[in-house]
């Protein structure tokens, strides 16, 4: 991973001192901002066609006061710079991920506490294709055949509650909409995950933003 250029944008000092230290250790350069605000200044000036437009990457907070982490991803796209983004939430907010995840260039959505396989294996295909993140099973589920095929094996009922939970829904809230017990709904919840072989809801997410998209 040397020589690799990460920009930082996270509101939390000791997370952002954690991460950099991480990072660095690998070799790569980092520059990290606390504030959004002062962070768009920053990376406005870039020069897209220079080197850092080629071999830079964007880690960005979902929740961020002032500015969200999706606001700074627009508004730089809207000035013509296209870096590739890993997306960072500790709030494990499903609607945001799935929009962080139909944002051109985001490459994946990290749960904090920062998992170190996770964060490597998404600098990875941050640097290496600008195709969407899948999660540990991109080996099956990145064609649409599988992914189909896997949809397939669900019930009527699990291809609903994992939609529901996809579009955000806790377990107690789907059992209330769609008039199940709680324990039903965590049934059909397990099976449908396994069936999709999704660890977490993160990855269940990208699998279908991913390829519905």
């Amino acid at each position: 991973m040397s020589n690799r250029q990460i920009y930082v944008v996270d509101d939390n000092t000791e997370f952002r001192d954690s991460l950099r230290f991480w990072l660095e250790g690998l070799g790569c350069q980092v520059r990290d901002w606390g504030d959004p605000r002062d962070a768009l200044r920053s990376l406005s000036r870039l020069n897209t066609a220079g080197p850092c437009a080629d071999t830079g990457c964007l880690m960005l907070d979902v929740r961020m006061p002032e500015l969200s982490g999706l606001d700074l991803h627009d508004a730089l796209h809207s000035q013509g710079l296209n870096l590739p983004v890993i997306y960072m939430s500790g709030h494990a907010d499903v609607p945001l991920a799935v929009a962080a995840m139909q944002k051109r260039g985001a490459v994946s959505l990290l749960e904090k506490p920062l998992d170190d396989g996770a964060l490597s294996a998404a600098l990875d295909r941050a640097f290496t294709t600008a195709e969407l993140d899948l999660g540990p099973e991109a080996g099956l589920a990145g064609s649409r055949d599988e992914f189909e095929r896997r949809m397939q094996l669900l019930s009527p009922r699990e291809r609903q509650v994992l939609g529901l939970v996809v579009n955000g829904r806790m377990n107690k809230q789907i059992a209330d909409e769609i008039h199940l017990s709680l324990k039903s709904v965590e049934l059909y919840r397990s099976r449908g995950m396994r069936k999709m072989q999704a660890r977490a809801v993160t990855e269940l997410t990208r699998m279908m933003v991913s390829r519905r998209a």
